[in-house]
């Protein structure tokens, strides 16, 4: 079986950008989102949350319903595309 590709596709920087978006939206600086993050029991440094943010590397499950989770959204929020709305 051949690797899969670990290149970033449609859906993945439109998570990244939908997190950016709504983190803006709310006024909440990169550390504060990552605090909150990590204040639900999911460790994550800001450094990390502005390589999700910048599709380097993928984001995980994990990493998408904790986001949402401290967003106050359903994972799938963060799916949708919001610049098409």
């Amino acid at each position: 079986m051949a690797a899969r590709s670990l290149e970033i596709g449609p859906a993945g920087i439109r998570t990244a950008h939908t997190i950016e978006i709504l983190r803006t939206e709310r006024r909440l600086a990169q550390p504060q989102l990552a605090d909150r993050v990590t204040a639900l029991g999911h460790p994550m440094s800001n450094t990390m949350l502005s390589r999700i943010e910048r599709t380097q590397p993928r984001c995980d499950v994990d990493d998408l319903v904790v986001i949402a989770e401290a967003l106050l959204v359903s994972p799938l929020v963060l799916l949708w595309d919001l610049t098409a709305t």
